[in-house]
């Protein structure tokens, strides 16, 4: 299983041996839930099957199938699904992602690789990592406005504090008793040259140091999402002295959060991203209105695909539950042609203007229906 970042999402949009084989689907983490999951994933592959029988021959088809039934057969995958899979398949390249969040199943055989869902999942308009932070040990959890998940931390991640300090920790060096501070959260004090609150002070300075940094490295900065701080009131001021991590939100849900369960902590998260999530979608729908008022502005595909060819899209917003049967036919002129999704040629025009957009260095922002200031599916702000 691959992770998901912003690196997979360039690559897969670099590939051009068509034909590329997308497929999306919500899978289970329990038994028996999960074992309808191969059944779907099976279901899926004949659909592409079908598609490929139009323009290919019977060889040609299973060789294109034979990595997605090799998949289909590994009982360790179906094991240890997540809540979604996305799966992409062409000569050369195979790719399988599990998701923390359920998607829609979908199976594209098309030119290129549907990355719409994998945009609209990555994005940090509405996702985010939640913290949660004590004196002893750390934890990471993936978070939407639906859901929270705890992340298996890779082995780079320091889990404890000792993991973190190793032979730095004061501990070694001092004699050590315990008090229990705010929330039920017990704290190692320490007692040697420098008293025990500056040992202990120095220790977490340290502590958090290192965590402020693993989490950057590794997590917020390969997916480009807000991190939301969980830790009691104390420890909120040093974490952030410490942080270099511009994704850190600077309002943080003060608890210790060992003493809440996770969907206390979802709700508690997401209190801190709604205003911010709104925020930043009413400012994106006003910048479109404003632009279209300029003349900069346009919801009318056929027009933003002449302007996406030549460069001149500087944000495309696209709605995340429509798929419009359209293809570009020409990438210079921008022209298109309605076509049927089961053509093994045509992908979904809001994924293919999205692609498009983006590899001209322009941004791409997946919107939920009811957010969209347009009734097309796509509103583009032009740079000139």
């Amino acid at each position: 299983m691959e992770n998901l970042t912003k690196e997979l999402i360039q690559e897969l949009l670099s590939a051009d041996q068509a034909p590329c084989l997308s497929l999306y689907m919500p899978t289970h983490q329990k038994h028996p839930e999960n074992l309808q999951d191969i059944i779907l994933f099976k279901n899926l592959i004949r659909k592409m099957e079908e598609s490929l029988l139009q323009k290919y021959s019977a060889n040609e088809v299973q060789a294109y199938i034979e990595p997605l039934e090799v998949l289909a057969d590994d009982k360790d995958i179906w094991n240890y699904t997540k809540d979604g899979l996305a799966v992409f398949s062409a000569k050369g390249i195979f790719k399988a992602v599990g998701l923390q969040k359920s998607v829609e199943e979908l199976a594209i055989v098309a030119d290129s690789f549907h990355t719409k869902p994998l945009r609209q999942y990555l994005q940090s308009l509405e996702h985010f990592h939640v913290l949660g932070l004590t004196l002893h040990d750390i934890r990471l959890f993936e978070g939407n406005r639906h859901s929270l998940s705890e992340i298996e931390l890779t082995a780079e991640i320091p889990k404890t504090i000792i993991e973190a300090l190793g032979d730095e920790l004061t501990e070694k060096h001092t004699t050590v008793d315990s008090y229990g501070g705010t929330g039920g959260e017990s704290s190692a004090m320490h007692h040697g040259h420098g008293g025990k609150k500056e040992e202990t002070e120095k220790d977490a300075e340290r502590y958090f140091r290192v965590v402020a940094s693993s989490i950057y490295k590794l997590y917020s900065k390969p997916s480009g999402w807000p991190l939301i701080l969980a830790a009691l009131p104390e420890h909120h001021n040093l974490f952030q002295k410490v942080s270099k991590n511009p994704l850190l939100l600077p309002n943080g849900i003060l608890i210790n959060p060992s003493s809440v369960s996770p969907d206390q902590l979802a709700k508690m998260a997401w209190e801190i991203m709604e205003p911010e999530y709104n925020l930043k979608l009413e400012t994106l729908a006003e910048r479109f209105e404003q632009a279209r008022a300029n003349g900069k502005g346009s919801d009318d595909y056929k027009e933003v695909a002449v302007a996406a060819v030549g460069g001149r899209v500087d944000t495309l917003l696209v709605e995340a539950d429509r798929i419009i049967a359209v293809r570009v036919t020409n990438p210079v002129t921008g022209n298109t042609q309605k076509k049927d999704m089961k053509n093994p040629r045509v992908d979904d025009l809001l994924d293919d203007m999205g692609e498009l957009v983006l590899k001209m260095g322009g941004q791409v922002m997946v919107m939920p229906t009811e957010k969209m200031p347009s009734e097309t599916g796509l509103a583009a702000i032009f740079r000139y």
